[in-house]
């Protein structure tokens, strides 16, 4: 049963962000602030290597549909606040970026983990959730090409050596739309049908857009509007800048069997359960509809720090490749990339103009071998 328990956590970092907001006033920045609270846990905690005793499907996935609709109700109790209280400009500051993280954690990775599901009721619940962050057609993108493509120079989700976080997340914020639209019009088009045909998914989430706001406006009028969009927006740059820290510089040659090793996985024991181990998906990439409570963590792999140390790190560019991922992308070369893969990974390090470190005698002996991983 502990293991069941451990998956409410973001639940409970969910119910902070409500009762803040039904408190209201200064309460209202009370989800904001459970983000420095879990990154300091997850940093001073221990790595957690452990495998889930979990069977019962039905106990493992009710936190999973409760993060997933939780932060879609609470952009109304948001609205709500501001229709009952006149909150300051900070206030609407601490409450934009509250309902913004809960867009972030748990919000992406239980509407991940519903979209993954075989059920037509799960998937459009993961599907419309992602209202939160302004991107119903995400998952278009997420299956049909990072999933085939990811680690590769096609990928828009795996960013190449020597790319900052600030120009990767500005490509994919319009690169992930432009991909999904293209996806779902070719679609279409194997159907016999329009590439812009009113069966276009785009259609239908711009639809469920003006709605969820038509009921923002109604609750608590433009104000709630305004401050509705502004954590949609927040909520949209940051999941954007998630999948900078699962590839950053791995690489593969496409139509290569995918492996373990094309994934950072991030093994803190909060990094786990707040993100329903979508921080801990090397699995996932090999199996796609692998529940996230049978996800073995990889303890081969390349130790990573908090998923939370990283990001911030990455807000200065020098630090994060200097101190985590450089040192990282050295191990990799010369411990898990195949000889294609170093070819690559060498075009890509000159071209950041990075160290050539693949000249050093252990990856020289490796060039002509094959690693089984």
């Amino acid at each position: 049963m502990s293991d069941y328990l451990k998956y409410w956590t973001p639940v409970l970092v969910l119910g902070i962000a409500f009762a803040g907001m039904f408190m209201g006033g200064d309460y209202v920045w009370l989800g904001i602030l459970t983000f420095p609270a879990l990154a300091l846990l997850d940093t001073v905690l221990p790595r957690d290597y452990s495998l889930r005793k979990m069977t019962n499907a039905s106990l493992a996935n009710l936190p999973i549909w409760i993060c997933a609709i939780g932060p879609l109700l609470l952009y109304l109790a948001f609205a709500w606040r501001i229709s009952v209280e006149h909150l300051t400009t900070a206030q609407m500051i601490g409450g934009v970026l509250s309902v913004g993280w809960m867009g972030v954690i748990p919000l992406v990775p239980a509407s991940h983990e519903l979209y993954h599901m075989r059920g037509k009721l799960p998937r459009f619940i993961g599907h419309y959730v992602q209202l939160c962050y302004l991107d119903c057609t995400r998952d278009i993108g997420h299956v049909v090409g990072h999933h085939i493509d990811v680690a590769t120079t096609e990928d828009g989700d795996t960013a190449a050596r020597g790319v900052g976080l600030y120009s990767f997340t500005g490509r994919a914020l319009l690169e992930s739309t432009r991909y999904a639209l293209r996806m779902e019009g070719n679609a279409l088009q194997k159907r016999g049908l329009s590439r812009w045909n009113i069966r276009h998914r785009l259609y239908r989430a711009l639809l469920a857009l003006v709605l969820f706001h038509i009921v923002l406006y109604a609750i608590g009028g433009i104000t709630a509007n305004i401050c509705g969009l502004a954590a949609q927006i927040v909520a949209r740059v940051w999941v954007e800048s998630f999948n900078y820290f699962q590839h950053y510089g791995l690489v593969r040659l496409k139509g290569a069997t995918i492996g373990r090793r094309h994934v950072w996985n991030h093994l803190g024991w909060f990094s786990r359960t707040v993100a329903f181990e979508i921080t801990n998906h090397a699995d996932h990439h090999l199996n796609s509809y692998q529940v996230y409570y049978k996800l073995a963590p990889h303890k081969e792999s390349i130790p990573m720090p908090s998923v939370f140390v990283c990001f911030l790190s990455a807000l200065i560019p020098p630090l994060w490749h200097e101190t985590i991922i450089k040192p990282a992308l050295k191990r990799w070369d010369l411990e898990f990339a195949t000889p294609d893969e170093l070819a690559i990974a060498a075009k890509q390090n000159r071209a950041a103009g990075w160290p050539d470190w693949q000249n050093e005698p252990q990856v020289q002996a490796r060039k002509s071998a094959t690693v089984g991983i």
